[in-house]
């Protein structure tokens, strides 16, 4: 796409652009995560997520017919204004759950997430510029000569559709009506005086706790780790695929986007079963702390060990055979075989890492009210890492991969930095006490 908009003045400077278009949804979530959050505790959060749907279908469409890098910008800026459903979707998971089911419910998120990348990643390298990958098919078919994207964003904004008619028809508020109640009175008692603004006054006291008496060294601690975490995760998340499709010679793997889209897709079926079973079973038996440890433990050897497999592809690339129907080299097997596990080992990192930042985020909080706060702030952080984390890394890979630099500052720089920022998180968990695997709010009150 960025190649087709001509911004790019090479190819190396793709990374670049790449990463400023795939930054702005989350400097635009950033700017509005907290208000949506705070609106959710105020008129319920089935409206908020409704409103959040509907926005991310037009702008979604939007960005599908972009025929600039301006106007693709300027749809992912505004989608990213109007989403504020991942957090809204935490305190409504927390609120129907209980110790019991807690970790599977809030496994749901990441496993939607993880699923929806995956999907997404191989929707998009399968269907993009249809009227050329399937000329017998679509190639006179003029919308889709047009916009080479319109395919996998009509086939993306069809299952948001579903998701707002479902909304609409079948899902119903979580939050109670006796802490709606409150807020309105509270709302009225503005204007109105005479009307008593606090039916419920050990509510009405929680929900007036300042920032201060919230942000504990605790909350502040678990935040920062899972700023540092987010930011290591987005930069290799984003570097991925470039490094896919960049060159074997510039230390890439030289993929195209249908060899990209299979790499995600295959590494992306244990989803399912990380996520739904295992674990659930090891947070009941270890605790959420000990699960998210180990999750970046795990990241750790595929972020050191994935950009070594740019010499097995240069050597696959110099022996490739002329037909789908030769005789493939044994590297080209042995390079599949590894990627496909490194990639494992991200999805399996990544599934505890998420999961478990969304249980300790919700059981910091010391009240229901507190809840829309406690996940605004996380999905704050989540959502400036995700800015500065593309960026930072699409800048460093261009600039690696322009000069003949030594080990550590070639195309290896962005993997390195992210493994360091992924142990001095590691490193900081320690300061985290083990009470932070109790669910400290009574939310049946």
């Amino acid at each position: 796409m960025i190649d087709r908009f001509g911004v790019a003045s090479s190819p190396k400077d793709i990374a670049f652009y790449a990463s400023l278009l795939f930054s702005s949804f989350s400097v635009s979530q950033a700017m509005t995560i907290m208000y949506w959050s705070r609106l959710s505790d105020r008129i319920g959060r089935r409206p908020v997520l409704l409103m959040g749907l509907l926005g991310n279908l037009t702008t979604f469409l939007l960005f599908s017919i972009s025929t600039s890098f301006s106007m693709a910008l300027g749809a992912r800026s505004l989608n990213g204004l109007l989403s504020g459903n991942v957090a809204v979707m935490k305190s409504v998971l927390a609120e129907i759950s209980d110790d019991s089911n807690r970790a599977r419910m809030m496994a749901l998120l990441p496993l939607t997430w993880n699923v929806g990348s995956v999907a997404g990643a191989a929707i998009g390298g399968l269907l993009a510029d249809p009227a050329v990958q399937f000329p017998g098919l679509f190639g006179s078919f003029k919308p889709f000569i047009a916009f080479p994207y319109l395919l996998p964003c009509l086939v993306g904004s069809s299952v948001t559709a579903a998701g707002l008619l479902v909304g609409v028809f079948v899902v119903k508020e979580t939050l109670p009506k006796s802490h709606l109640l409150n807020q309105a009175r509270s709302l009225a008692a503005d204007t109105t005086p005479l009307i008593n603004p606090l039916p419920l006054e050990q509510q009405a006291a929680q929900s007036s706790r300042t920032y201060r008496q919230l942000m504990t060294p605790t909350v502040q601690t678990v935040m920062v780790t899972n700023a540092i975490t987010c930011l290591a995760i987005s930069m290799s998340d984003q570097i991925y695929p470039i490094f896919a499709a960049t060159s074997a010679a510039d230390g890439g793997l030289g993929f195209g986007t249908r060899s990209i889209g299979y790499s995600l897709a295959v590494a992306g079926l244990a989803v399912f079963y990380m996520q739904l079973v295992t674990y659930p079973k090891l947070e009941r038996k270890y605790g959420a702390l000990f699960c998210y440890r180990q999750g970046q433990k795990i990241l750790i050897p595929f972020l050191l060990a994935t950009p070594f497999l740019s010499r097995l592809a240069a050597r696959c690339a110099h022996r490739q055979p002329s037909s789908l129907s030769a005789v493939w080299p044994l590297e080209f097997y042995v390079l599949w075989t590894l990627l496909v596990v490194l990639l494992l080992l991200r999805v399996m990192g990544q599934v505890l890492i998420f999961t478990s930042i969304n249980l300790l985020t919700a059981n910091l909080a010391p009240t229901r009210a507190d809840l829309g706060f406690m996940n605004g702030v996380q999905q704050l952080a989540m959502s400036t890492t995700r800015v500065v984390g593309p960026l930072l890394a699409g800048t460093m890979w261009s600039w690696s991969i322009k000069y003949e630099l030594p080990y550590l500052l070639n195309a290896h720089a962005v993997w390195v930095f992210c493994v360091a920022l992924t142990c001095t998180s590691l490193f900081l968990t320690r300061r985290i006490p083990e009470s932070v695997n109790k669910f400290a709010a009574d939310l049946k009150s």
